[in-house]
């Protein structure tokens, strides 16, 4: 898509939770500005989509991140502080965020469904299991509202004695609503989307990760495919597993033209699976 196509589709706000959105607010850069650099002596029109492609994947699959840095995304979002803080942990944006310091807080503050209220899960100590009873979830739902309600009645009566904005904002629960204008380059938005995509991300996170994968899905389609078969949805063995796979291929190795036929890789990305596996 073009970038006007984009912001005509993306433009407008998607609701996220209850009261959150994502937005697009610019794009710079695309699938062809990251092959650009990324071939440097590239000239216009010298080449085929299928190249494009095949450069691409190869980017992705070896881990050349700096043609990706090339290509930069402006969002605006809104979501609960707990989310926010999530989705800037290891990495690097370029952030305007609404200030409890110069501006009154908009009481608005996320309350989840019944069934995202669920038990501490015993083998994962940040994870959840499964929900509650609904009859308990539905009273934990509204003890919530109550106390992030009065939490901001006395934000408001804070205010009103005279207290200043930056304290009085102490009182306010993780669930309050911010909002934020980010920039970062698609290696460092592919590496968070990587992070909270992850089926043990929380899953608050998850909604949120998913909407603006709608957006990259437009904006770079051919960076997004290898994305997804290469980094979102590939695993990692350990040496120990991979001598297993080698040991067990190598008794039964595979068949070129098998290979081909059940697979869409193109023969580089074939070869260099061999390789991995030891037998070519």
């Amino acid at each position: 898509m073009t970038r006007d196509e984009l912001l005509a589709k993306h433009g407008q706000p998607v609701q996220v939770l209850d009261h959150g959105h994502v937005r697009l607010v610019d794009v710079m850069g695309d699938d062809e500005r990251v092959e650009q650099v990324a071939r440097l002596s590239y000239q216009q029109g010298t080449r085929k989509v299928s190249e494009t492609r095949s450069l691409l994947r190869y980017l992705i699959r070896h881990r050349h991140t700096s043609p990706l840095e090339q290509a930069v995304i402006t969002l605006d979002m809104k979501m609960p502080i707990f989310v926010a803080r999530q989705l800037v942990r290891h990495r690097t944006q370029s952030i305007n965020e609404l200030s409890g310091r110069y501006s009154e807080m908009p009481e608005e503050f996320y309350v989840p469904d019944q069934v995202q209220i669920c038990y501490q899960a015993t083998d994962n100590k940040q994870g959840r299991s499964g929900p509650l009873p609904e009859d308990e979830a539905w009273q934990l739902m509204k003890q919530m509202h109550a106390e992030a309600s009065e939490s901001f009645a006395t934000y408001h009566q804070f205010l009103e004695v005279g207290v200043s904005r930056e304290t009085a904002r102490m009182v306010l629960p993780l669930s309050t609503y911010t909002q934020w204008c980010t920039t970062m380059n698609l290696h460092n938005l592919l590496h968070m989307l990587e992070l909270r995509m992850d089926p043990h991300a929380q899953w608050e996170c998850r909604m949120y990760a998913e909407a603006i994968a709608e957006i990259v899905k437009d904006w770079c389609p051919i960076i997004w495919e290898a994305f997804v078969d290469y980094r979102l949805e590939a695993v990692t063995f350990s040496r120990e597993e991979v001598e297993l796979i080698r040991a067990t291929v190598q008794r039964d190795p595979f068949d070129e033209a098998a290979l081909q036929a059940i697979t869409d890789l193109s023969k580089r990305e074939r070869d260099e699976f061999l390789v991995k596996l030891g037998v070519v």
